[in-house]
């Protein structure tokens, strides 16, 4: 995944899902896993050193919104959170619950506060037209809204080690949510990092445009590929909405998704007459326009002029049923992918933090140095260039260019020295450690990724075939109809 000769993006992608276990076979119920190994029986002798190592599974779903308190000011939706797992994390191997959207962005943002190596992936945005308007509990809304949270949830579970978050498992388990969110606001997990050398350098030392020095090919490939999945990504978006917009004459924006769809359903195209649909329609009006002309096969042609409403209908269904989900579920994961790139970005600046610090060390060593030669009888700033002479001139203004003055201050130096060797080692550790967290994140995103794509383009397929069969039928049916057309020769 990470080698010399990294394949393009989409190459990678294995289309057949590994066969359930048993929990999966003695229940029918249970939904399909993702396609991917989710449990610790299945290659684990093959598993590479940044592969993701299973637990077990976990299956979500996010169903049933309802509108809670209707009649007050206060009025909020709730949906119906269920899981289906093994996992020994959980008390019972179908938790369910009730959440807020408000539950969910707790959710995520204590697991990324709680995780921060972990691709933590993205909620949809809260802060739509229908909050003002005042929609935001019609059902289209809601369905929009239970989607975008399952999709949310899904990637949860396909994380092995968010999926196994105590919060994760309160979430669905709890009955005193509001209880645990307030104690884990006030004791969060892992213990709280002190103040230290790092956290006062990073606000004086470290800016938004520094760089790397010494970069590691490996997560430069990473990045790259990254680049060029998000370009394929929005290349994708952008062309699909052209496509969008040449059948239905309205381009797509998951932010207006509703406000989109109430204007089909009233009949009030963007642009009348620019769409394939309107097309097929005012065909079909012209052709019923013909059989008021000719007499002898009026019925024919009023047929015929049905049939053409019937396909038109057909291309706005496959819309506003595929090609919109299609679409939503393209910027959902390329917002999935920014949070991969998030996770790249804060590793640059571990590496970075002891790049810094590393500097800083070398710098107070050589300052301390300096001094000791000084008290030595040795040169004092020769050499060490101009700051060092500078600093040599400004102590002898001061009157400390005294040895004991030079004592007291290498003795704070030797403090600092020491304090900043301790720095480096954690940073360095944590550097370290960052970095082989975020390779296990890379396989496990890509994982996620695939599965996702093979989801996304399958149900496309499966619309894109609807709608041909359905399109078969309605012409198929008109045949007869034509063939009774007498033509006298």
């Amino acid at each position: 995944m990470l080698g010399d000769d990294a394949e393009d993006i989409f190459d990678s992608v294995t289309w057949e899902s590994p066969a359930d276990n048993g929990y999966a076979a003695a229940n029918p119920s249970v939904p399909p896993r993702p396609g991917f190994k989710q449990s610790i029986e299945e290659g684990e002798e093959n598993r590479g050193p940044h592969d993701p190592k299973w637990y077990g599974y976990l299956i979500t779903q996010v169903k049933d919104p309802v509108k809670e308190m209707a009649e007050t000011k206060d009025a909020y939706a709730s949906y119906l959170v269920t899981a289906k797992t093994n996992l020994s994390i959980f008390s019972s191997p179908n938790p369910s619950s009730r959440r807020r959207f408000q539950d969910f962005v707790f959710l995520r943002n204590n697991l990324a506060k709680d995780f921060p190596a972990c691709v933590v992936p993205p909620l949809p945005d809260k802060h739509r037209m229908e909050y003002v308007t005042g929609d935001r509990f019609s059902p289209e809304f809601m369905e929009r809204r239970r989607q975008d949270l399952h999709r949310f949830l899904q990637r949860i579970a396909r994380h092995p080690t968010l999926q196994r978050s105590t919060l994760v498992r309160a979430f669905f388990e709890s009955t005193e949510w509001h209880v645990i969110m307030h104690q884990h606001v006030a004791h969060p997990p892992g213990p709280e990092q002190p103040q230290g050398v790092i956290d006062n350098l990073s606000d004086t030392l470290l800016n938004a445009f520094a760089r790397v020095r010494k970069p590691d090919e490996r997560f430069l490939v990473m990045r790259e590929n990254v680049d060029k999945f998000e370009e394929s990504l929005s290349t994708s978006e952008r062309l699909w909405n052209r496509v969008r917009s040449r059948t239905t004459g309205k381009s797509f924006s998951p932010l207006s998704a509703n406000a989109r769809s109430e204007a089909e359903r009233a009949g009030t195209p963007d642009s009348p007459g620019e769409d394939l649909t309107a097309d097929y329609h005012d065909l079909a009006v012209a052709v019923q326009g013909l059989g008021f002309l000719e007499s002898g096969i009026t019925d024919q042609l009023n047929h015929f002029s049905n049939t053409l409403l019937e396909f038109s209908a057909l291309l706005r269904h496959t819309t506003q049923n595929t090609m919109d989900p299609f679409l939503v579920h393209l910027h959902s994961l390329l917002a999935y992918s920014h949070a991969h790139r998030a996770v790249l970005k804060l590793r640059d600046q571990k590496q970075l933090d002891l790049e810094e610090l590393t500097e800083y060390l070398s710098g107070v060593t050589a300052e301390r140095d300096r001094l000791s030669a000084i008290i030595s009888g040795h040169a004092g700033s020769s050499g060490l260039g101009l700051s060092a002479y500078l600093r040599d001139k400004m102590d002898a203004i001061r009157g400390a260019d005294d040895d004991r003055s030079r004592v007291e201050k290498m003795r704070k130096l030797d403090a600092k020295i020491k304090e900043l060797t301790e720095a480096v080692t954690t940073a360095h550790e944590t550097s370290d450690t960052f970095s082989n967290e975020t390779l296990c994140e890379q396989a496990t995103f890509q994982y996620a990724k695939e599965a996702e794509m093979k989801e996304m383009l399958g149900n496309f397929a499966d619309g894109q075939i609807e709608l041909y069969r359905s399109a078969m039928e309605e012409w198929d049916r008109i045949i007869p109809i034509i063939q009774r057309i007498r033509v006298d020769v």
